[in-house]
């Protein structure tokens, strides 16, 4: 079935553990993945803009990711990090290199929870919603239809008025992205989130309720 979430209210008892799109099915993660969020920070290019490209170790994501990811993991909200599963086989090229992604892959993850959420202030009315996927999906629009799916979901919490999301300026395949989302360009600040103090770019969309 395809996303038809967009134009009904959520309640705590309404969200799905699965989101269809006609290209993926995105399933919320359990607490339980660790290999998939290891598999993925394995790519140096993937993360170029998270920490300068250094790949993830697994007791980084043992130590630190998933101690945050259980403070705002939340399957009644949706909050948490949701997997995109190719619903069938593509090829890509990548610097003369064929991949191969079969159908049923794992191609990366949607991040959902309130803006500054490991602040004494989280903004529980406005939702910030983040990505990180394989190169092979890149330029694809596969990142966009996720992120699209989702926050068509989580925009119809009663209680949540924006979505918000971050990237270091020079991102400029995340900020195409957050515009495709029909976000705008808000301020260059730094993010609490953001080690050594640096200023990222945050966009925002207002919703209209």
């Amino acid at each position: 079935m395809e996303n038809d979430h967009a134009c009904q209210p959520i309640t705590a008892e309404s969200v799905p553990t699965v989101i269809e799109t006609a290209r993926l099915s995105l399933i919320q993660m359990s607490l339980n993945e660790q290999d998939l969020l290891f598999e993925l920070d394995q790519d140096e290019a993937v993360m170029r803009y998270i920490n300068g490209g250094r790949k993830t170790t697994m007791e980084d994501i043992e130590q630190r990711f998933m101690p945050r990811l259980r403070r705002y993991h939340n399957p009644l909200k949706g909050y948490g990090l949701w997997k995109v599963i190719a619903k069938a086989a593509f090829v890509t090229t990548e610097s003369n290199r064929v991949t191969e992604e079969r159908a049923g892959q794992f191609l990366g993850w949607i991040l959902v929870r309130p803006m500054f959420f490991f602040t004494d202030n989280p903004h529980l009315h406005d939702i910030e919603l983040g990505w990180r996927f394989k190169q092979s999906t890149w330029g694809k629009g596969i990142a966009t239809e996720a992120a699209k799916a989702v926050s068509d979901l989580v925009s119809n919490h009663t209680e949540v008025t924006s979505l918000s999301a971050i990237a270091d300026e020079d991102n400029t395949g995340s900020i195409n992205i957050m515009k495709k989302l029909g976000m705008t360009f808000v301020k260059k600040q730094a993010h609490p989130d953001v080690p050594d103090n640096q200023q990222v770019v945050f966009y925002r969309l207002s919703l209209n309720k």
